[in-house]
């Protein structure tokens, strides 16, 4: 009966979706005893299927290295109101700025990750985004969309969906009103 291992370890269980921060969702298949240089570690093996990645993550290490639980109901409404919210626009150089999206990204932060999508999120109507910026918007919607399909227990694709209405309702809300002038402008410019 000592033997036999339990499937569940500092409060992580298999077949439980986690957030690894680096990686997005993964879900938990296994935890499995491996020895390497001499001392036996335990390891969660964590499975991202988008990826077609497993990764091993010793058990004794998961807090540390910021794996988490997925969040919960009201940390996924908070975040989709981030997207409401008015993107701030930084006036920096543009590789200061994509490090601080690729270090919000990487946190893990489901709510930083908003931020980021919400930041970068260019609507039909206003100019388009460099490559490293389209980059980085795909990024973290495709990190926010699969953790909302985890929790919410959606396909993908409708919470990528739900997410684009958020923003929409942003930019059809408060942020529009000042915009026509500016449109119209633009469009006389580019007529002329």
């Amino acid at each position: 009966m000592a033997a036999k291992k339990s499937l569940q370890r500092n409060g992580f269980k298999t077949n439980e979706y986690v957030v690894y921060p680096t990686h997005g969702v993964g879900r938990i298949v296994d935890i499995e005893e491996q020895e390497i240089a001499g001392s036996k570690l335990e390891l969660f093996v964590i499975n991202f299927e988008q990826e077609k990645m497993t990764l091993r993550v010793p058990t004794t290490k998961c807090e540390s290295v910021g794996m988490r639980k997925l969040s919960e109901g009201a940390i996924v409404e908070k975040a989709m109101a981030t997207l409401r919210g008015r993107a701030r626009v930084r006036r920096m150089m543009w590789s200061r700025r994509a490090q601080e999206y690729e270090a919000k990204i990487n946190s893990g932060d489901l709510i930083s990750i908003a931020e980021v999508v919400r930041d970068l999120h260019r609507s039909e109507s206003q100019p388009e985004q460099s490559y490293s910026e389209r980059q980085l918007y795909e990024a973290a919607l495709e990190r926010m969309a699969r953790e909302i399909a985890a929790v919410q227990d959606v396909d993908e694709a409708v919470a990528t969906r739900r997410i684009h209405e958020a923003l929409n309702k942003t930019r059809s809300g408060a942020k529009q009103a000042p915009e026509p002038q500016t449109e119209g402008a633009e469009a006389e410019v580019r007529a002329a």
